[in-house]
């Protein structure tokens, strides 16, 4: 039910997000600059959609997609990061996605012009 999650939860939320970011914000707001567009869209609308469910839908989606849990201050590396909850997390994630700058423009931007 939610594809883009999940190639999120594979990715750069998955096992070894700290190797993506030093921080787990540092992780969120990079990560829409990764994808495409069509794949940012498609992201928006699975966030929105699991974001209106309750808590315990978005605890059960989240164990599904996420090979981390971002409530837990993880051992290593020291301060990477965490949310008071999985809702917040979510949210967090949505608004970078929301405001990546192609999103924004509603079109693909090239990095070379």
């Amino acid at each position: 039910m939610f594809p883009r999650l999940a190639d999120l939860g594979c990715g750069a939320f998955g096992e070894d997000a700290n190797t993506f970011g030093d921080t787990l914000r540092e992780v969120i707001q990079d990560e829409p600059q990764t994808r495409v567009l069509l794949f940012k869209w498609q992201t928006i609308s699975e966030l929105r959609t699991l974001l209106a469910g309750s808590d315990a839908d978005i605890e059960c989606v989240s164990e599904a997609v996420l090979g981390i849990i971002p409530t837990v201050a993880p051992e290593e590396p020291p301060n990477w990061g965490s949310f008071s909850n999985l809702r917040a997390f979510w949210s967090a994630v949505l608004h970078a996605f929301e405001n990546d700058p192609e999103v924004q423009a509603g079109r693909e931007i090239d990095p070379d012009v």
